[in-house]
């Protein structure tokens, strides 16, 4: 493993991080400031550091803007950016710049060894990602939906024309930009995606053009934006409908000649960047309501590619199953576990309105919290349950254990593989199972499967209903944050809403912490 680069003036911190580090068998290398970090990177090209933990304030130079710097060349390095307690507007400007996570000074060694062992897993994982992208194909998918995508990529290979990607959120869109620059003139240069919807209105700008020092508060230095970073390559512009209408004049001019101003910024700056934009909305329709700019749309509208949803393409859901289950299982370094044909047959009815994403989070999940090695309907997720149609093959009267109006449900799930496994009628009545632990079959929204299960338990003689039915809902709810995140706790409790200590704590207390 590459070792653990530290730079501080300060001696005894970096004293202390060694040792503690060298305690957990972690080899580390030390500077005293950003300009000698950088000549080492650049003499030591093909490796560099496995986490890089930075000090803020260096004589020679600023610990932001060494990750700049750093990120331009190594975009999925985790660095730490050391601070002082009076220093959390840099720290804010530390997670704005990209780092992994910020470390307040005076710290607690423990915790200070603890973030950087969750940086070092990051950044195995960042590396075996890298590694599969090159091995794996780019895209996966036989249907004729996704063929017609295929076709179109390779008919585009040898151009830098302007390209808008339609499609459903999560339905690959960035995957489809990145073969688009992979397989172009530009496939040596950088490809710099930026997502314009999750990022604020006030720091969109800031982000795509950049700013000098002193542009506004927390502006310490000069930051180069987006353009100036896919600059000789390609950019690609996520969820453009959601553009502020300001800055798509803004864009649109770049569009025209290349040329922009940084923020605050007097002098004009020029690029050289192929553009890919991707949207979910209906731009035809944002133009008509005056949300976006007619000339913009007309400008990114050369060639438009729709992506389809992935219950257009049913028939790909087994192959990116497999797929997904066996990068999750590569990722977390276990076995790959398997998925039967009964449990596919419920994946294949399932509506997916997160799509291809949605599938890669449950198979994330199911390779997390799935019992056995082999996958059944029994296992996977609740909201694969709730939301999906009934599998064909399942017979009414064989299931129904109570009717309620227009609702029926049952306790048995075996019987519900056994019958998918027999074709007899469709149901077309939705079902709604007892048990809140079992997969649902199709309920009007959660809140109904609730209300079952807390009339089940109501009928009982049980007098803890509120705290049994609370413990398993923040079990749930931890559980498929900390799925979706990879298992990183901060990400999960910023997600959920709530502190970090409060998931630590909630963690603890609900017996989550070997599942």
């Amino acid at each position: 493993m590459k070792p653990i680069w530290i730079v501080d003036d300060d001696q005894s911190i970096r004293f202390v991080l060694e040792k503690a580090l060298l305690r957990e068998n972690l080899l580390t290398r030390s500077f005293t400031n950003p300009r000698d970090v950088l000549l080492a990177l650049a003499a030591d090209d093909d490796k560099g550091p496995q986490v890089l933990v930075s000090d803020i304030r260096m004589p020679g130079g600023s610990g932001l803007d060494l990750l700049e710097k750093v990120k331009i060349k190594y975009p999925g390095l985790p660095v730490i950016i050391m601070t002082a307690y009076s220093d959390l507007d840099s720290a804010v400007s530390a997670f704005q710049g990209g780092a992994f996570e910020y470390l307040p000074k005076p710290f607690d060694v423990p915790k200070a060894v603890e973030l950087i062992r969750r940086a070092v897993e990051e950044s195995q994982r960042e590396e075996y990602a890298e590694e599969s992208m090159a091995d794996a194909p780019e895209m996966l998918g036989q249907a004729p939906a996704m063929q017609d995508v295929f076709r179109a990529i390779g008919r585009l290979s040898q151009s830098n024309v302007t390209v808008m990607i339609t499609g459903e959120s999560g339905s690959g869109k960035e995957l489809v930009a990145r073969a688009l620059h992979k397989h172009s003139p530009r496939a040596n240069g950088p490809f710099i995606a930026i997502n314009t919807a999750a990022i604020p209105k006030d720091l969109l700008e800031s982000e795509l053009f950049g700013h000098e020092r002193g542009a506004f508060t927390g502006a310490q230095t000069m930051r180069r934006g987006r353009f100036e970073q896919a600059d000789g390559g390609t950019l690609f512009l996520d969820e453009i409908g959601d553009m502020p209408f300001d800055l798509q004049t803004r864009l649109l001019r770049v569009l025209s000649d290349g040329h922009f101003y940084r923020v605050g910024g007097h002098g004009s700056v020029k690029t050289n960047v192929r553009v890919i934009a991707a949207t979910h909305q209906n731009l035809e329709q944002r133009v008509k309501d005056g949300g976006f700019r007619e000339d913009l749309f007309h400008r990114l509208n050369v060639i438009r590619l729709r992506l389809p949803a992935l219950r257009e393409r049913r028939e790909d859901i087994p192959t990116l199953t497999r797929h997904f289950l066996q990068q999750s299982a590569a990722q977390l370094g276990v076995e790959p576990k398997r998925i039967s044909d009964a449990a596919l047959v419920w994946l294949g009815h399932f509506g997916f309105p997160g799509n291809v994403r949605q599938l890669e989070n449950i198979c994330h999940w199911l390779t997390v919290m799935a019992p056995a090695q082999v996958i059944e309907p029994k296992d996977l997720p609740p909201e694969v349950g709730v939301m999906a149609a009934a599998p064909p093959g399942i017979t009414v009267p064989e299931l129904m254990v109570r009717t309620d109006p227009g609702e029926l449900y049952t306790k048995s799930p075996e019987l519900l593989v056994a019958a998918s496994q027999e074709p007899s009628s469709l149901v077309e009545q939705p079902l709604v199972l007892a048990n809140a632990t079992l997969p649902y079959v199709k309920a009007e929204n959660w809140e109904s499967g609730l209300e079952v299960e807390a009339s089940a338990l109501l009928e009982t003689d049980r007098t803890d209903v509120w705290d049994e039915l609370t413990r398993r809902f923040e079990s749930r709810l931890i559980l498929a944050a900390l799925a979706v995140t990879r298992g990183r706790r901060i990400e999960a409790a910023q997600k959920l809403g709530i502190g970090r200590n409060t998931i630590t704590r909630k963690i603890q207390e609900l017996g989550l912490e070997d599942k």
